[in-house]
């Protein structure tokens, strides 16, 4: 009886994951219906429940998730060990796997990932997709070296001083405030940004921060250098929005960015995508993408050299394994460059160039 129950409970579940993911194979479907209206209500009251914490109630679920996962492991190398795993225990383990990973595939995307199949922001702006060339490149590139410099000179000649977290936190919720104004679509309310409990871990799987679609709230790696944090903290928030794919996301967190009159955020905005698009300049001429990187004035040049100190510092043989596996899932979620899709955000910015004639 148990066990029709369980094998009950495996095809609901089933039935219900296929649904979403029928459901999710219309794009237009999943922008007007999910992405526009019962996301945004959904994830603002969840802000609401989860926001007011002082620290990530996500990333103590998702520590108690990795040890519950340990002690199961070494309780499945007991059995294994005293040999007493049996037919009828080892069907109805499988079961409860499958029945868990259901589970979390139905509340990944009922709570946000359906976000990953929506036409997108480019659709919101106008933008016309299109294959680019050299030349607009070269553009970007001059484009971006131009306003790196700019505001790497304010903040010298203003003495700026990075802010402390909480600060941060509330600047890059005001530059959303402000590019709401331009952008309706960019409406954020609840603020729900929070310092990682695992930066420490971050700092060697790779991470600078990332979302948690089981409680809203989206965590930050503080331990990097702090000239990454403001765009980091925009991108997340972009999350947030429900802007699940990279270069989107990449992509919205520049407009809130730059859209702030905060010059350390657009600062961090400017240089993390120069960064992008002088990678994808690389990749067509080598020298050109090396002559915009020597363009860079000596203070910006010395926050490239703190930040490849950085990765050199906490480079180890685990990351590529890590960065290997979230490859592999961005992969899964419309994203076939997988790690490489952050650096597809060079595309959004060609296109918003050629309709708006601005960086």
């Amino acid at each position: 009886m148990k066990r029709y129950k369980s094998s009950l409970i495996t095809l609901v579940l089933l039935a219900i994951a296929v649904s979403i993911h029928l459901y999710s194979a219309d794009e237009v479907r999943v922008e007007n219906q999910y992405s526009t209206v019962f996301y945004p209500a959904l994830a603002h009251f969840m802000r609401q429940l989860f926001g007011w914490l002082p620290f990530s109630f996500g990333d103590l679920l998702y520590g108690l998730a990795i040890l519950w996962l340990i002690l199961k492991g070494l309780k499945a190398i007991k059995y294994l060990l005293k040999r007493q795993v049996n037919t009828q225990r080892f069907t109805k383990g499988a079961i409860k796997i499958v029945n868990i990973l259901l589970l979390l595939y139905i509340f990944f995307n009922v709570l946000w990932g359906i976000n990953y199949n929506r036409i997108g922001v480019a659709e919101q702006l106008g933008l016309k997709m299109e294959n680019y060339d050299l030349a607009d490149l070269k553009q970007l590139n001059h484009l971006l070296v131009e306003k790196v410099n700019a505001s790497k000179r304010q903040l010298i000649m203003e003495k700026a001083q990075y802010p402390n977290e909480t600060e941060l936190f509330e600047k890059v919720e005001q530059a959303y405030t402000k590019a709401e104004t331009i952008y309706p679509f960019l409406h954020y309310q609840s603020q729900s940004l929070k310092p990682s409990l695992w930066s420490w871990a971050g700092n060697y799987i790779g991470f600078t921060g990332y979302y948690n679609p089981f409680t809203a709230e989206a965590q930050v790696n503080t331990m990097v250098p702090k000239f990454l944090l403001p765009f980091t903290s925009c991108h997340e928030v972009a999350h947030q929005l429900g802007y699940a794919k990279e270069m989107e996301a990449n992509f919205v967190g520049y407009l809130a960015g730059t859209a702030s009159e905060d010059v350390l955020i657009q600062y961090s905005v400017y240089l993390d995508l120069f960064m992008y698009s002088n990678r994808n300049l690389l990749k067509m001429d080598s020298s050109i993408a090396k002559s915009y990187r020597e363009q860079l004035i000596s203070p910006v040049k010395v926050d490239l050299k703190e930040w490849n100190r950085y990765y050199l510092k906490y480079r180890n043989p685990i990351e590529p394994f890590f960065r290997w596996i979230y490859g592999v899932y961005l992969e899964q979620n419309q994203q076939p460059n997988g790690v490489l899709s952050y650096d597809e955000v060079t595309g959004f910015m060609i296109a918003y160039y050629k309709k708006f004639g601005k960086i």
